[in-house]
């Protein structure tokens, strides 16, 4: 594993975080607690490969009152057997950010925020795709929700995800401590709709979501954020199937021999679907340059066009679903990348999200 790199800070610096660590003492029940919290923020920041408990003890220096025989005991109770609520902390966290960063024009980002691990006893962790590491690889996943703003960006929330074959096994969830209300099988679009839930419940302003294909491929996540009157953009993968006009559908009836029809059909001669990357091999795209970049001007060439997704269409699922504008982006590798968004026909291009 690479080593974190942490720069050394200066008096400063450390004076704003102090002050910063100092608003969440009211989230602790006793004013040790809130000291060794001091001490778990102080560890994670400063430089060192290993930011697990063990090593951390021993990088940190005590302050005045917390003179203990074993450091790493101390510091281990704080973080798994006392009696603190870390949504309390989350919360305390979001209303600081939202001083600084609060805006109408908010955006709410969804991606996989990934920790990789060497053992098997983390909650989560199995060999599965790594962000951080850029392959599969053994580590824990947790869907994350950040926010940007004119004003700056910050993160906001995250759940671990858990697989299957964690959820299958009851006496690892009691080893690892896993309470019963997380043990809900949760799909990773699931998770992060009920993180946008709560964070938005605290009064959050921010009417977009932004995701990469990850979440955008589940048409339950964009069907969610649809129910939520929220505007989006999400990539997709190319084996999403789309069709370019609004397709004619057969309606149910019975048939002239054996059981009758409960599903629509797509009318005879009407135009099948495509997947996108059919689609991209047939649409012109137009170059498009929106800022300057470290190595000269960044651009690429992009289509946007408005398709119905089709998922399901040899069945009738899709009936009536309302379409969506699909933005095919090739880069200068020559590398295709798509999108789907619900904003409204009248959005001129994809110069908007730039």
């Amino acid at each position: 594993m690479s080593k974190t790199y942490t720069p050394e800070l200066p008096p400063d610096v450390l004076q704003r975080l102090d002050a910063y660590a100092a608003r969440f003492r009211p989230d602790f029940a006793r004013a040790r607690q809130a000291a060794w919290a001091h001490v778990y923020l102080h560890g994670l920041l400063i430089d060192g490969e290993r930011k697990s408990i063990e090593p951390l003890s021993r990088r940190v220096a005590l302050p005045a009152g917390l003179d203990v025989a074993d450091p790493e005991q101390a510091l281990q109770q704080f973080v798994n057997q006392a009696a603190w609520d870390e949504r309390d902390v989350w919360r305390r966290h979001r209303a600081v950010m939202a001083e600084a960063f609060a805006s109408p024009r908010g955006i709410f980002v969804f991606d996989d925020t990934s920790f990789p691990e060497q053992g098997k006893h983390s909650v989560g962790v199995q060999r599965q795709y790594c962000g951080a590491l850029g392959k599969r690889a053994n580590c824990q996943v947790a869907p994350s929700v950040r926010y940007v703003s004119p004003e700056g960006h910050c993160p906001l929330a995250m759940r671990l995800y858990l697989p299957g074959r964690w959820l299958g096994d009851e006496e690892r969830l009691d080893e690892a401590g896993v309470p019963e209300p997380e043990r809900r099988p949760l799909s990773k679009g699931q998770i992060a709709l009920e993180l946008l839930d709560r964070v938005r419940a605290e009064g959050l302003p921010g009417r977009f979501v932004v995701a990469d294909a990850g979440y955008g491929v589940s048409g339950d996540f964009r069907d969610g954020l649809e129910q939520r009157r929220l505007r989006y953009i999400v990539g997709v993968t190319d084996e999403l199937v789309g069709f370019t006009a609004p397709p004619s559908w057969e309606e149910p009836k019975a048939g002239t021999g054996g059981r009758p029809r409960k599903r629509h059909r797509l009318a005879e001669g009407a135009p099948r679907p495509m997947n996108l990357k059919e689609l991209a091999a047939r649409t012109p795209r137009h170059k498009g340059t929106w800022r300057e970049g470290t190595k000269g001007k960044l651009s690429g060439r992009f289509a946007w066009l408005r398709v119905w997704p089709a998922s399901g269409w040899a069945t009738g699922e899709c009936v009536g679903a309302e379409p969506v504008r699909l933005l095919i982006e090739e880069q200068a590798d020559g590398k295709i990348k798509y999108a789907v968004s619900n904003l409204p026909p009248r959005t001129s291009g994809p110069s908007i999200f730039i």
